[in-house]
């Protein structure tokens, strides 16, 4: 049987693999980054679980399921400047959890060649240096219809179950990528603002998928250092201070527009840190957020962290 040795929440970003940080967030962001790595090396995981999304990298509107488990093999895209190639995959565990998801009633998407983009690569690199076996469960953020606050919930329990029950024999670290409050451009074909090429590409980008990012990628570049994205630091601190009292029900009652009022529709990113925080059932020990939130009482290095 296999034991879930601890659990990381972590922000994902374009621009953390792009540009050189000498202080303020981005400093402290991968500054922090390096103490959780420190951490991670310390409870030595044989494998790691990373549940991220994906950016209309891999999955489109062709065909666009909500999870979707890498068994096999896994590659990198190398969007943003993050890792283009193959990545280790630990296939025993990863069937593992594909049958014990199935026997928990969750018809996951399997895929043995799986694209992921920085949305998994970016914090599976920075928390154990691509040292560690992973399991790659993409989960749709970006693509409404989403997958419901609850469902994701219910999908991390029965994650964890499948983790514990499986007969992998080894240390499993869970890595959670995914932003906190932040605002998006739609991408969603029956908003009326999606339309021309942007909605074509969306549905059918899976034709040359590259060639899609050629385009998009120096929009989203152009974004860089923009000291008025918006963000809701207030809302932030209550998601983290909810994970702390590991009490996720107020979170799942939000629902769909409440979470994108309060939080953006980047904020649906968060869907990944209750798949993890759910499936690993620790509480959460250490924090970094800019600013430092007042109610934390304490920084240590524990089993599980948010960055």
């Amino acid at each position: 049987m296999s034991e879930i040795v601890g659990f990381v929440g972590m922000s994902h970003s374009p621009f953390a693999t792009l540009l050189p940080f000498e202080g303020g967030p981005g400093g402290q962001f991968l500054s922090d980054a390096g103490r959780v790595a420190a951490a991670v090396a310390t409870l030595a995981p044989d494998a790691v679980v990373v549940i991220g999304p994906d950016h209309f990298h891999a999955n489109f509107y062709d065909q666009m399921p909500p999870f979707v488990l890498g068994v096999e093999m896994a590659t990198g895209f190398g969007d943003f400047g993050s890792f283009e190639g193959e990545l280790p995959v630990a296939a025993p565990l990863a069937w593992a959890v594909r049958d014990g998801l199935d026997e928990a009633g969750f018809d996951v998407s399997l895929s043995y060649a799986l694209t992921v983009d920085h949305g998994v690569v970016q914090s599976y690199g920075m928390t154990t240096g691509f040292s560690v076996p992973l399991v790659p469960l993409v989960l749709n953020t970006a693509a409404p219809p989403l997958p419901s606050l609850a469902r994701c919930v219910a999908l991390g329990k029965a994650l964890g179950d499948a983790i514990r029950r499986s007969s992998f024999a080894g240390r499993v670290l869970i890595v959670a990528s995914g932003g906190l409050s932040h605002w998006l451009p739609s991408n969603d074909p029956r908003d009326p603002s999606v339309a021309g090429e942007k909605r074509e590409s969306l549905i059918n980008g899976r034709k040359d998928a590259r060639a899609f990012a050629a385009v998009r990628e120096p929009r989203v570049r152009a974004m860089a250092g923009n000291p008025d994205a918006p963000v809701n630091a207030a809302w932030d601190q209550w998601f983290l201070r909810q994970l702390y009292s590991r009490d996720l029900d107020p979170i799942v009652a939000l629902g769909h527009d409440k979470l994108e009022d309060e939080a953006g529709s980047g904020g649906h990113e968060v869907r990944t840190w209750l798949v993890g925080h759910a499936a690993a059932g620790l509480p959460l020990v250490w924090d970094s957020y800019e600013p430092v939130p007042e109610w934390i009482t304490g920084m240590g290095i524990g089993t599980t962290f948010a960055v």
